[in-house]
């Protein structure tokens, strides 16, 4: 019987492997290094260094140390995530070259387990959009159709990990940027409770609603990365579906959809019920207009903040002019510019949103898991599958032309602006071989419960396809 591929292998399945003796770090880096190379026209990676890689691999192998913890695995970090060795731009002109002095604490946990730095993964500048059609890197193309966006901002993570470039890695996610990305590229993407891993080192947009997160190919990767980040030891339990209830948020999360999705979504409640899922019906009144009204003040403001407290931070002597007059996608030239001139988010505004509007969304979500007695929420992580590359303004959803940014992210940003944790998973693919997320929602510190339904859901689901490169 021959021995499968190595890049096919899931992070857990290669730790036993390597600890078995079946399987070296060199000959798992080699593979994926090699993979890279043959598909470097998805544009996921933006820097590596794959002598160093194969020296890191090899020093693991010597040691024999490989397979304990997360020794001899290599992982992309998104490009706005500080390593020490390869540069951190966050895809953006002003930054490109730069190499931090440190790790990202997240990293260095990683890293301390022993992870390997496989590359910096290409993302949306600035990590200010969801297309990762970026003007100074290039786009990063989806695996499943190199002419569709893979998403964003951790477009780049979410190619080389649906593509097998690399087993896992780490993005980040403001409000979509994981976990979209992952259901566009048919894998795992898991959003934490804002606070569990720590922000620093990490080119930010909004500390309120940032959060790095695990993009990986099964929930038992998902919850390893998860507990050398947080520090907290995972049970790596399942939950028994017949006694979890699971809400069903039909109004908002369920409108609208592309009926190659909706058809996913009906396939996938369909599965969990005859699986015994107990599955109930719920809403979450008033959800858009309460997101909306939480959303762009919460970012904007902090941003300009959060922005030039990390070039500070960091040693850099750059100015949020010198930031922006870099910037070469117009999106995010225009988002930019808009927040350092006259139409820039007041401070009385925003403190009204911290103050009032952003505990209404809260209460919202509390009130609706309470009442029901749900664990979590179930939904397509978003409307429609992956469009094409270029339609950065407008992509069109059941015959009309609508707001791409906004569109893709009107399930996932609720969530996101409440801070509590949620979770991508593969539900299957469109006629034209587009992957489709169903994303579980859990209330704010549930993240270990919520990983142990996920695990439950995912053994009903099966494990996401692989593109056909």
């Amino acid at each position: 019987m021959s021995r499968p591929d190595p890049v096919e292998l899931t992070i857990t399945e290669a730790l036993s492997e390597m600890r078995e003796g079946k399987l070296s770090s060199s000959d798992y880096v080699e593979a994926h290094i090699d993979r890279c190379e043959k598909h470097a026209d998805l544009n996921a990676v933006v820097s590596h260094d794959w002598d160093a890689l194969r020296r890191a691999a090899r020093a693991t192998d010597e040691k024999g140390n490989a397979g304990q913890g997360l020794a001899g695995i290599p992982l992309v970090l998104k490009d706005n995530i500080n390593t020490s060795t390869l540069p951190t731009s966050a895809a953006t002109g002003a930054l490109r070259g730069w190499v931090a002095g440190s790790n990202a604490p997240i990293a260095e946990a990683l890293f301390a387990e022993g992870a390997l730095l496989g590359a910096k993964g290409n993302m949306h500048e600035l990590a200010f959009g969801i297309t990762t059609n970026n003007a100074v890197t290039g786009a990063s193309r989806n695996p499943f159709n190199r002419q569709m966006i893979p998403g964003g901002s951790s477009g780049g993570v979410g190619t080389a990990v649906g593509a097998r470039l690399m087993p896992g890695g780490i993005g980040t996610d403001t409000g979509a940027s994981v976990r979209l990305p992952a259901a566009l590229c048919g894998i795992v993407g898991y959003r934490p409770t804002v606070g569990r891993y720590s922000g620093t080192g990490i080119v930010p947009i909004s500390h309120t609603r940032d959060t790095a997160g695990p993009m990986v190919r099964s929930v038992a990767d998902a919850r390893l990365l998860d507990a050398v980040m947080s520090g907290c030891r995972s049970s790596g339990e399942t939950a028994d579906l017949d006694s979890v209830r699971i809400g069903v948020p039909k109004a908002h999360f369920y409108d609208d959809l592309d009926p190659h999705v909706a058809e996913i979504a009906e396939r996938t409640l369909e599965k969990l019920g005859n699986a015994g899922a107990r599955l109930v019906d719920v809403e979450l009144p008033d959800i858009a207009a309460l997101n909306d009204a939480v959303g762009f003040p919460v970012a904007l403001y902090e941003f300009k903040v959060d922005l030039a407290d990390y070039l500070a931070r960091n040693g850099l002597s750059l100015t949020l002019e010198d930031i922006h007059a870099g910037v070469e996608s117009p999106d995010v030239k225009g988002v930019m510019g808009s927040q350092l001139g006259d139409e820039a988010i007041p401070e009385a505004l925003y403190r009204q949103v911290m103050s009032i509007e952003r505990p209404k969304l809260q209460k919202a979500y509390e009130t609706c898991f309470a009442e029901n007695g749900i664990a979590a929420l179930l939904f397509p992580t978003a409307p429609l599958p992956a469009r094409p590359i270029g339609e950065d303004e407008t992509v069109e959803l059941n015959g009309a032309r609508v707001p791409t940014f906004t569109t893709f992210i009107r399930n996932t940003d609720p969530a996101s602006n409440a801070g509590i944790p949620g979770i991508s998973l593969p539900a299957g693919l469109t006629a034209e071989r587009l992957p489709v997320g169903m994303e579980l929602d859990g209330p704010a510190g549930s993240d270990e419960q919520l990983l142990a339904i996920a695990a439950a859901v995912e053994a009903v689901l099966g494990p996401g396809e692989a593109p056909k490169l």
